[in-house]
């Protein structure tokens, strides 16, 4: 079994010869959060992640790498994300991911959890789906291997004109 101990070197050039801008990583996304203090309580208590506020309305978080997102307080109309705009955070068995299963629907009242999905192997990998406080979806996955390298080394497995199918709303 990996551990993150084992994952490659995470830097790399990226290929953007041809590209008009040149970044050199991707390094944070946001999201909204209804309220900055027990968000963070929740980030920090049960995600398991390490905070820093750097502001009155934010607060930057990460878990094992060098990418962060920012937790922006924008008050009680604090839009969510939609299902598939989750974070994704990894864990190291099949085992532990039936762990935080239960560990999620036992907390669920504690943390204000909101809808949670019961784990299923999809897209290569185990893992299911829930809703925080502030309806923002994380995904607790296991991968057996390193799927970010994986995704990239595996390459396009469709082509750029291959039309999707419409999504249900």
């Amino acid at each position: 079994m990996e551990t993150i101990e084992e994952v490659p070197n995470p830097f790399f050039d990226a290929p953007n010869e041809k590209s008009a801008v040149k970044p050199v990583m991707l390094s944070h996304g946001t999201m909204q959060v209804k309220n900055l203090k027990e968000s963070r309580k929740f980030y920090e208590e049960f995600l398991g992640m390490e905070c820093v506020r750097q502001g009155r309305r934010a607060a930057f978080l990460r878990c094992g790498n060098k990418f962060h997102i920012v937790a922006w307080e924008a008050g009680p109309d604090a839009r969510g994300a939609y299902l598939h705009q989750h974070w994704g955070l990894e864990l190291r068995s099949k085992e532990e991911i039936d762990d935080a299963f239960k560990r999620v629907k036992e907390l669920k009242d504690q943390y204000k959890i909101g809808h949670i999905h019961d784990p299923v192997l999809q897209h290569g990998v185990y893992s299911f789906y829930f809703e925080d406080l502030d309806n923002n979806w994380w995904e607790f996955q296991y991968y057996d291997g390193f799927q970010h390298d994986d995704a990239f080394d595996f390459g396009d497995r469709f082509g750029q004109e291959e039309a999707a199918p419409a999504a249900a709303t």
